[in-house]
């Protein structure tokens, strides 16, 4: 994946959050973002980073947002791995 691809992905994924108004209140709660916040960082890769590691928290999240986009499971936390700040630690 690349990073435009995994910035479309975020996007959409943001698109999908914005679309549910219950979801939309706990992107907003757990950010501490406000809609113009959002307007502003929609292109800046590490906010579309912060999208993904949201979706991320719940699994039913992944499954819809997945469903709805017609994408495998595993692409969101691909995605983030390619974003910044989602680089997979090596402990070895």
């Amino acid at each position: 994946m690349t990073p435009q691809k995994a910035e479309q992905l975020a996007l959409s994924a943001l698109g999908w959050i914005a679309a549910s108004d219950d979801l939309m209140g706990v992107f907003l709660g757990a950010t501490g973002s406000s809609i113009d916040t959002i307007r502003a960082q929609a292109a800046d890769p590490e906010f579309l980073g912060s999208v993904l590691d949201f979706l991320l928290m719940d699994d039913s999240w992944v499954s819809g947002f997945c469903d709805f986009a017609n994408l495998d499971y595993r692409q969101p936390m691909i995605a983030r791995q390619v974003l910044p700040g989602g680089e997979v630690p090596n402990w070895t």
